[in-house]
């Protein structure tokens, strides 16, 4: 009878065993699956992902990176655009300033001699207005002045009439009627003395963007030289066409009525035109050409914006729980262990006569 006695409860004390093992295991298992509901991810950790699921760890460890990389080029793409598109709103206002002198300036000869006066007015006024817009900021940076970007294009554009670039080109207009080679003496003033921070000749370099594949992206044009086209080029060109619009600029605002009476003054106005004009549309070839890039990196944004969603995908094919199924099994794991914990406190109470 000890022996019937003794086997029974050995076997009610391994059967318990069992119980609690399998409650543990069950309980385990809900702590993963509560985790997995709350953060909608396998695991924390990637040992814990190929655990889950063998290989899957490589395969998010591949992705995860260009993701990041994806998502790091389109931020610098989206920022680099406001930008760009600050600096063509610049180009287009300081294009009707000239454009504006330009055609008050065509008006002048020796038969309106008063409209020297409304000229030279409007020219010493557009060149202030001008200097300031290259001196035009977005956020802390200067965004003509390239990759030297702390430093201002234009030095003190409100009194560039005192500057020496302005003082020079007016002596060489102030000897027009002596000198018919005065306007080539004008473009040589220009090219010699500049009105920009940078010394004559030293350009900054562009700013630039890593676009898809991190190939560069010019971002933006520089005041002192032709950015994205090639160098200006002709006797009635410094070689850029900021500094022409600046030096043709110079020398209007210099004219006075006299001169217009002067036999050399058809010949010197003539060329002041053509350098204005000429700098005015070569200023939109490279605005134009700027727009291009831009336009290019509108593209490549949405591009890689569609790449990283994708990716994205592919990778919460790896590291993402199906939300669906997790919350099911959620919540038959809470029935089952409940189940389990009701036949564990069920066997604590059994006695040895309910074996009988």
């Amino acid at each position: 009878m000890s022996g019937s006695i003794s086997g029974l409860t050995g076997g009610s004390y391994g059967l318990m065993q069992q119980l609690i093992a399998d409650a543990s295991a069950t309980s385990a298992k809900l702590n993963q699956l509560t985790t997995q509901s709350t953060t909608g991810y396998v695991a924390a950790t990637y040992a814990g992902l190929d655990s889950a699921t063998p290989g899957s760890a490589a395969g998010a460890l591949s992705l995860a990176p260009q993701i990041a990389g994806i998502n790091n080029t389109v931020t610098n793409l989206n920022a680099v655009a406001g930008q760009m598109q600050v600096q063509q709103s610049t180009i287009t206002a300081i294009s009707q300033i000239a454009s504006s002198v330009l055609s008050q300036f065509q008006t002048v000869s020796a038969e309106t001699p008063q409209g020297a006066l409304t000229s030279a007015s409007m020219a010493r006024q557009a060149l202030s207005q001008i200097g300031n817009l290259l001196n035009t900021q977005d956020g802390t940076s200067y965004i003509f002045s390239g990759q030297n970007s702390a430093v201002p294009p234009i030095s003190n554009p409100n009194n560039i009439t005192s500057s020496t670039f302005y003082t020079n080109i007016q002596s060489a207009v102030q000897n027009l009627a002596s000198n018919p080679n005065a306007a080539a003496a004008v473009i040589s003033s220009g090219a010699t003395t500049p009105p920009f921070t940078s010394p004559p000749g030293i350009s900054p370099q562009p700013t630039q963007v890593a676009g898809a594949g991190g190939a560069l992206i010019t971002t933006g044009l520089v005041a002192n030289a032709n950015t994205l086209i090639p160098a200006s080029s002709g006797t009635t060109t410094t070689g850029s066409y900021m500094n022409d619009i600046m030096t043709s600029l110079a020398a209007i605002g210099s004219v006075t009525t006299a001169q217009t009476s002067s036999p050399n003054f058809a010949g010197f106005a003539a060329s002041m035109i053509n350098t204005l004009s000429g700098a005015i549309n070569t200023m939109a070839s490279d605005a134009g050409a700027l727009g291009n890039n831009q336009a290019l990196i509108a593209t490549q944004s949405t591009n890689l914006q569609q790449t990283a969603t994708a990716l994205t995908t592919q990778l919460a094919g790896y590291d993402q729980v199906n939300m669906t199924s997790t919350l099911a099994n959620l919540s038959s794991t809470q029935t089952q262990l409940q189940a389990s914990y009701q036949l564990i406190a069920a066997m604590k109470t059994m006695s040895l006569t309910q074996y009988i």
